[in-house]
């Protein structure tokens, strides 16, 4: 049976990016940005997606950069719109094009991986049942977006997860930003908020914000803050960030080593529109940077 570091699950889309008044279609979604990232890590990545076969031309930069990828033909491809009315501000505005459909069971190959990598985008990706499947074979990585994720009027907003407090007990490394984590536990501080999701069961809570990223693990928090010299490259910021933080972990790192680098490699590509594509020599670099700044 083949054996990879992450079997990553989830959408591919055909995304519309909208930033003042430049526009793009490009690929998107959690599984592209996040799956290209643990790929430029060095990791051995397989990744499951459903969409429209004429579509499928959208996979070939996760397959060029070495993932091995497993299709779904779906009746369309999941799509978003992703406005940023102004491109020095954080705040985006999203808007539904397609959706490829829920993952079934069947859809998942019979492989082996170190962890499991949930990266949903839009509603209904997945349900419980296939999530408690998926956790029965390994360690789940989980990014909360698309789970909350819902449609009003073609714009999707964070709503209730009415399944958290089933879900959570399930995931070891989980991702919210400080939107998601107060929608979530109804707590604004994202320090106590992310003490919630610990207490209901995420072992390693990954919350990212406009300043940077942090994680709980335990009675410990470890963070570090992103420097970007522009946000041209903010679509895909939390996947980029989550993926490399739990990439860095499967490589050894410790939770602080692990979260500077993801600060570093997720201000780099913060800069840059599309996913992560430098070096990371330039990675190691900005993480001296941290540790001059940071010395005790």
């Amino acid at each position: 049976m083949t054996q990879f570091d992450v079997l990553a699950i989830g959408h591919v889309t055909r995304d519309h990016n909208i930033i003042g008044d430049k526009a793009e279609v490009s690929p998107g979604g959690a599984v592209y940005y996040g799956g290209m990232t643990l790929l430029a890590l060095g990791l051995r990545v397989m990744v499951i997606t459903r969409l429209k076969e004429e579509d499928f031309g959208l996979l070939d930069g996760l397959k060029g950069a070495g993932a091995v990828v497993h299709a779904v033909a779906a009746p369309e491809t999941s799509g978003i719109e992703n406005f940023h009315p102004d491109p020095n501000s954080d705040k985006r505005i999203c808007h539904l094009l397609g959706f490829a459909g829920p993952f079934q069971i069947v859809d998942i190959l019979p492989v082996k991986a170190r962890l499991y990598y949930i990266g949903t985008v839009v509603p209904g990706e997945v349900d419980l049942p296939f999530l408690k499947e998926i956790a029965s074979r390994g360690p789940l990585a989980v990014d909360a977006q698309g789970f909350l994720r819902k449609e009003v009027n073609k714009e999707l907003i964070a709503d209730r997860w009415d399944q958290a407090r089933d879900v959570l007990p399930l995931i070891h490394y989980l991702k919210v930003d400080n939107r998601e984590a107060a929608t979530v536990t109804g707590e604004t501080d994202r320090y106590k908020a992310a003490k919630i999701l610990r207490d209901w069961g995420a072992k390693e809570v990954v919350l990212t914000h406009q300043g940077g990223v942090m994680v709980q693990i335990g009675d410990e928090v470890v963070e570090a803050p992103f420097h970007p010299r522009s946000l041209a490259g903010r679509t895909g910021r939390g996947d980029t960030c989550f993926s490399s933080y739990f990439g860095r972990r499967l490589l050894g790192d410790s939770p602080a080593q692990a979260v500077r680098f993801a600060a570093a490699l997720t201000t780099l590509k913060l800069e840059e529109p599309g996913p992560f594509r430098r070096s990371l020599d330039e990675v190691q670099a900005l993480i001296q940077v941290y540790n001059q700044q940071w010395k005790p």
